[in-house]
């Protein structure tokens, strides 16, 4: 594909990954529209840490991905579209269940919408690894039972299955790609890796949730170049395709893994605030990313402990940023 040639959309581009996809499509010379969701700080999300350089190349645009008329227009005259707009945090989503299903669902439909009616050449869905539920078996391939243990997860096999449709009702060139734990820089406190590590840096001791459960965790770099892949494959329309690192890692073992890098000794406590209802609890997700291999030669190229310590450069850099005396949902 000629990356330079295509005029792409990243919604949910002020985001993590979405601002490190958009950094890797303008390193490849594409003409790159972020959308933001509107605020009237001006905030960029993210997207404040690109450089100046690649700030001045990137077209931004606020609004909100629920509102259909405004996501008609900024779909005009766009070849691929990359739909990372989303309400993601789980614990947030019991307290606001109506808030995810309009996002996330209502949002995802609006999008597929505009790019049917426009033509769009190539539409890359993200999904999660969530959908899944607790395993049934491992690694997870993409014919695993999907389930949906918290009202995130839910509204996340609803938007995958609308995605799905609209390949199957209307040709529309759709690829889901379902990342496992994505984790690097610009990560937000609500997840565990910058969880630990702001609270290594500031606190006396370490609260976390369930230390038991077993994720997948990817670098966010290696997450953004299968993005890319997936776009440029002629083989993954209509499919849906696992990304992660085919190896599973305790939470517990993480934190251990991340104060070890940290030369910190602080003590690890179990916060009840943090552990997820039982029957909402997933326990293990490792996945199988045999048909991102297959189908465009993806592979993770970054360690657990290479992506590791440069999230721990990053925050200790950045501490600033993140309130490091909160639970944030």
């Amino acid at each position: 594909m000629n990356w330079e040639s295509k005029k792409v959309l990243v919604t949910g581009a002020g985001g993590f990954i979405g601002s490190h996809l958009c950094e890797a499509l303008l390193a490849k010379g594409s003409d790159v529209t972020a959308m933001l969701r509107y605020s009237s700080r001006s905030d960029w999300g993210n997207l404040e840490f690109l450089s100046s350089q690649d700030r001045r190349q990137l077209k931004v645009i606020a609004g909100n991905i629920e509102d259909g008329n405004f996501v008609a227009q900024q779909v005009k005259g766009i070849d691929i579209i990359f739909h990372l707009a989303a309400l993601i945090a789980i614990p947030y989503s019991y307290i606001a269940p109506m808030s995810y299903v309009k996002t996330n669902i209502e949002g995802t439909l609006n999008l597929l919408e505009a790019a049917r009616k426009e033509r769009v050449e190539k539409v890359i869905h993200t999904s999660t690894s969530e959908t899944y539920g607790s395993a049934c078996y491992t690694p997870i391939d993409e014919k695993h039972p999907l389930q949906g243990q918290s009202p995130y997860s839910a509204s996340k096999i609803g938007a995958d299955k609308i995605a799905e449709s609209y390949y199957r009702s209307y040709e529309l060139p759709v690829v889901t790609i379902r990342p496992f734990n994505t984790f690097g820089p610009r990560q937000s406190a609500r997840a565990i890796i910058p969880t630990i590590i702001t609270q290594a840096l500031t606190q006396d001791e370490i609260k976390l949730g369930s230390l038991d459960p077993v994720r997948d965790l990817s670098f966010v770099r290696d997450v953004t170049q299968a993005f890319i892949k997936l776009a440029e494959s002629g083989e993954t329309i209509g499919e849906t395709i696992n990304i992660g690192s085919g190896k599973g890692v305790s939470i517990g073992e993480l934190a251990a893994e991340i104060l070890e890098i940290m030369n910190c000794k602080k003590k690890i406590v179990v916060e009840e605030q943090r552990v997820r209802p039982p029957k909402s609890e997933v326990r293990l997700l490792v996945c199988d990313n045999t048909k991102a291999l297959k189908l465009t030669g993806w592979k993770p190229v970054y360690s657990l402990k290479q992506g590791l310590v440069e999230v721990v450069d990053f925050i200790s850099r950045n501490l600033h940023q993140y309130k490091t005396d909160q639970y944030l949902l």
